[in-house]
């Protein structure tokens, strides 16, 4: 299991920079805004999430003390904006960058399933390159081989950065990218259905203070830039 753990918002967060970097490099580095939108988007997302400004900046910034991205302000602009660190970071080369952030965003795939999706970032020409970048993440501790899902033959490959973020035991989403099946946002980094402990609601009670204190500070900013 990799040293580097993430909670939902972090991992969703470093797969969709590196999505946007690849997809979109006009638009690239992310405004917080754009993160928020790109987060919470219906097509390759699972689950559909609809999480605030303010809890996509805890996210950032919980990615940012991880050493997994940076900021940035562009010249001639105000706007603060995020790029992510995951190359020089955890090691990896594009291909398997792609892979990652497939996982993140998605969960458990089976190979088919992660080499035509993961080819709009990288190239992956066949199924031997997908098997190379999947070693390469599975050697350095970012991955893992599962058994097929239910009713299904086929392995599944899952990411390790933020255990237990997708359920092993659900189907596998839509090929076609354009049909989650789950809605509900994670409301906090921990994701058991069982009782939370004593800690882990602290925990989840301090992250909802931090997420409130970040809104009331951006609105503040806001008011005094005018």
């Amino acid at each position: 299991m990799s040293q580097i753990q993430l909670n939902a918002h972090e991992a969703r967060l470093l797969g969709v920079l590196f999505e946007k970097e690849r997809t979109t490099p006009e638009q690239y580095p992310l405004s917080l805004n754009s993160a928020t939108v790109a987060c919470n988007q219906k097509s390759n997302r699972h689950p559909v999430t609809d999480w605030s400004e303010a809890e996509v900046h805890v996210g950032l910034q919980g990615l940012v003390m991880k050493q997994l991205a940076g900021r940035v302000v562009p010249t001639g602009s105000r706007v603060e904006k995020y790029r992510h660190n995951a190359r020089e970071r955890l090691n990896l080369g594009d291909a398997e960058l792609a892979v990652l952030a497939e996982l993140l965003m998605r969960g458990p795939q089976q190979p088919g399933e992660l080499r035509s999706r993961a080819s709009r970032m990288a190239d992956l020409p066949t199924q031997e390159r997908l098997s190379e970048a999947l070693f390469g993440l599975i050697s350095k501790g970012y991955a893992k081989r599962v058994e097929p899902a239910p009713g299904s033959r086929a392995e599944r490959f899952v990411q390790l950065l933020s255990p237990g973020l997708h359920p092993l035991d659900e189907p596998l989403a839509a090929a076609s990218g354009d049909a989650p099946r789950a809605h509900a946002a994670p409301s906090s980094t921990f994701s058991s259905s069982a009782s939370p402990s004593p800690l882990e609601a602290r925990v989840a009670s301090l992250e909802q203070k931090l997420a409130d204190l970040t809104a009331r500070f951006e609105k503040l900013e806001k008011s005094l830039l005018g």
